[in-house]
């Protein structure tokens, strides 16, 4: 069972390495897999343990099986928050790497990627990646967006999405209590030019889709579920 926060059960404990590669992209270096000729584009954007996450490259390699060119960033320029750093405590370390800020490190790799004859880009975030995202989707910069249980993210915050958007949340999460999510959904129910989707996971806390036991059929089964809704969200809205 994953604790209902952010800063437990910490990833690289868990899973191996994707088999994708690591390149700089606009400037920041990336993790990317899948298809490097496919004209779709999948932003992967992690939580606060970073892109070299082994659970998170291996989910980043199964949106790539399914056609798209899979980017995983490092926003947290190879800072990710290390739990047994009794120096430096979570609330330090969010101050260094406000959740907002991934927005603009994201912008240069989003003009990259179109350089290169991108047409079309999706965004997916666990956690910590939500702000980024929804910053992303506000902007117009994205075409897709799907959210796994997401944190520090607000009712503005989704209010100015643009574009279609899956919110994936659980029912024991401290940072995304189903009731905000609840209000998500009413926001979003709000705004029929959007296109949504909001679905709170029972028995399931935060971190579920990503911090997993691999070791755990129950585990495995939940986030499972969840990496279909993303993709395909993503099949459905970017796949025309």
């Amino acid at each position: 069972m994953v604790r209902g926060d952010c800063f437990s059960n910490h990833p690289i404990l868990n899973g191996t390495s994707g088999v994708g590669n690591v390149t700089n992209i606009g400037g920041v270096n990336c993790y990317v897999t899948g298809c490097s000729l496919s004209a779709i584009a999948i932003l992967l954007i992690s939580d606060v343990y970073g892109y070299k996450a082994p659970l998170l490259r291996k989910i980043g390699d199964k949106v790539g099986d399914s056609g798209y060119y899979v980017v995983v960033p490092d926003l947290l320029n190879d800072d990710p928050l290390d739990p047994k750093n009794l120096k430096r405590p979570n609330n330090v370390w969010l101050k260094d790497h406000e959740p907002g800020k991934g927005v603009e490190i994201a912008k240069p790799i989003i003009k990259a990627l179109k350089s290169k004859n991108v047409s079309a880009i999706g965004a997916a975030a666990f956690c910590w990646g939500a702000k980024t995202v929804t910053g992303l989707a506000t902007a117009n910069l994205t075409q897709a967006s799907v959210l796994l249980h997401p944190s520090y993210i607000t009712v503005d915050d989704v209010r100015g999405i643009k574009t279609p958007i899956a919110i994936l949340g659980a029912e024991h999460d401290s940072l995304s209590p189903p009731k905000l999510v609840k209000e998500f959904k009413q926001v979003l129910d709000a705004k029929p030019e959007v296109i949504s989707y909001v679905k709170i996971f029972m028995n399931a806390s935060h971190g579920w889709a990503l911090r997993y036991d691999p070791k755990d059929p129950t585990a495995v089964k939940g986030a499972e579920a969840a990496h279909k809704i993303m993709i395909d969200w993503f099949d459905k809205h970017l796949k025309k």
